[in-house]
């Protein structure tokens, strides 16, 4: 058995009246993936942040390589080789690469930077990761949000780690990259890297990782062996009732055409054409850089086409805000939460009204506002002990909720969704499912933008398949197969 590098028992933490942690264990051992895993809000990330010395603990004890440490600051950590790699970007967006990579610790003679040299080590550290072919001098903010996550494991990998943690680091990547970050992993492994893989992503459990331990409300579940484990026993452990299924079943019946789709161009997407209808999940698949979420944008009237046009139930659109489209019934969630989707410094009754103020003699009418936000804080199944409190406050889970309860809140016509369970513990994403499958009941005219080939394949009726821009498919759902979407998403047609 491989030496303990951390163990960390009895660790209790509250917030204010909110106890987040209560008496959780936790360990890690050299050359181990240990995957941490519970819903959304069970204290995964408070218990990852107070090994990492964001947050002090209440009570409770941690070791490194046996020994008691008091981890104060990030700083500290730093220095015991524990480095993290965060679910939501850590980045300066006006900062290039290379000064990313190497904030704070700047390497300069006789107190003048050297620039050379830090863009040297910076292509190496990229390179690591499968990202040799970006420039070190690139600004941050001109990079899609893949490229930023790369970017921030090339920057934990930097401080030579011997305890890693990664929060969610599949959330944004391709499948290439993801199979450049999962060699890479194995490759700590092997070197004696402890890694403490937090993800909701089942499949790279299984593949990945040795042993997983599981929180539920807060208490530690359990620790298990990956091997020999299934799928059920996981979910017992993390929603402590049995998952009646992954996926849903899709009964809906799509009425008329709702959203039309006629030649759109712009300088990322060439000649887009297609219909939604009325009650359908169109899912639109394809890698990085293939004009998915550009094609939402151009949708919502974020980006003006150079040609094309977009009708709304046989009615042209014209598009040059998004408070148009949201005057005509669109709503879209948007794949930066965070950056896009949420006023952080709002409560989450302010979020959730943001696209629908309920109003009387032209003022608010805060009962009816309140009311709004109870029913879908409720419906959701949003975490919060309160609809005041900063959305800031809540897990990535339940802030994704938020963003969809925001554009419930408006009862859209159609809804664009770009990887709209990114970052969702699994349950989550079984009530997001049941929501999508509720509008388009209700015959909201869908539009799924999704990362992950099974989402896709599971809830959509048609799947639109881009490459470079273009569509090289149209499928229908029921008999379509990954090697097909991957096919068309690789240049096939």
């Amino acid at each position: 058995m491989n030496p303990t590098l951390v163990s960390m028992h009895g660790i209790h933490k509250a917030f204010g009246p909110v106890q987040v942690l209560r008496g959780v264990d936790f360990e890690l051992r050299a050359g181990e993936v240990h995957a941490l895993m519970g819903e959304n809000g069970a204290g995964k990330s408070t218990l990852m942040k107070i090994l990492t010395g964001q947050h002090r603990s209440d009570a409770g004890d941690i070791r490194v390589d046996g020994k008691p440490v008091t981890l104060g600051s990030p700083t500290d950590a730093e220095k015991l080789g524990i480095a993290i790699i965060h679910q939501e970007l850590n980045l300066i967006p006006s900062l290039t690469v290379a000064e990313n990579l190497f904030l704070g610790r700047e390497l300069r003679c006789l107190g003048v930077l050297r620039q050379g040299a830090m863009r040297t080590r910076a292509r190496a550290w990229l390179a690591r990761v499968g990202m040799q072919a970006l420039s070190p001098d690139a600004r941050v903010d001109s990079l899609s949000v893949g490229q930023q996550q790369m970017v921030e494991i090339a920057k934990a990998l930097a401080l030579d780690a011997r305890i890693l943690i990664m929060d969610e680091p599949t959330a944004a990547l391709t499948e290439r990259e993801t199979a450049t970050l999962f060699t890479l992993i194995r490759q700590l492994r092997e070197n004696g890297t402890g890694i403490v893989y937090v993800s909701h992503r089942m499949e790279e459990i299984f593949a990945l990782c040795d042993r997983l331990s599981v929180l539920r409300d807060g208490q530690f579940v359990g620790v298990r062996d990956v091997a020999g484990l299934d799928l059920d026993e996981v979910v017992r452990m993390m929603v402590g009732r049995a998952l009646e299924a992954r996926f849903p079943t899709r009964e809906v019946q799509p009425g008329d055409v709702r959203l039309s789709v006629e030649g759109l161009t712009d300088a990322y997407v060439r000649d887009i054409r297609f219909d939604v209808r009325a009650g359908e999940v169109l899912g639109v698949a394809g890698l990085m850089g293939a004009g998915r979420t550009e094609l939402a944008r151009l949708l919502f009237g974020l980006s003006k086409p150079k040609a094309g046009r977009i009708l709304l139930d046989g009615k042209p659109l014209h598009l040059h805000a998004p408070a148009q489209a949201i005057g005509a019934g669109m709503g879209f969630v948007t794949e930066d939460r965070k950056g896009q989707g949420l006023v952080l410094d709002l409560s989450l009754r302010e979020n959730i009204s943001l696209a629908r103020v309920p109003s009387r003699f032209g003022l608010i009418d805060r009962r009816r506002e309140r009311m709004q936000s109870r029913q879908l804080i409720e419906q959701l199944h949003i975490r919060t002990r309160d609809m005041e409190l900063d959305v800031r406050a809540l897990s990535g889970g339940n802030q994704q909720k938020v963003v969809l309860a925001k554009w419930l809140a408006l009862q859209p016509r159609v809804l664009l969704l770009d990887e709209p369970t990114r970052g969702v513990d699994i349950g989550g994403k079984a009530e997001i499912y049941q929501i999508i499958n509720r509008l388009a009941a209700q015959g909201v005219a869908i539009v799924m933008v999704s990362s992950e080939l099974p989402e896709v394949l599971a809830m959509s009726d048609r799947i639109l398949v881009m490459h470079e821009g273009r569509a090289t498919a149209l499928l229908d759902a029921a008999s379509a197969t990954q090697e097909q979407v991957m096919h068309a998403a690789t240049g096939g047609h």
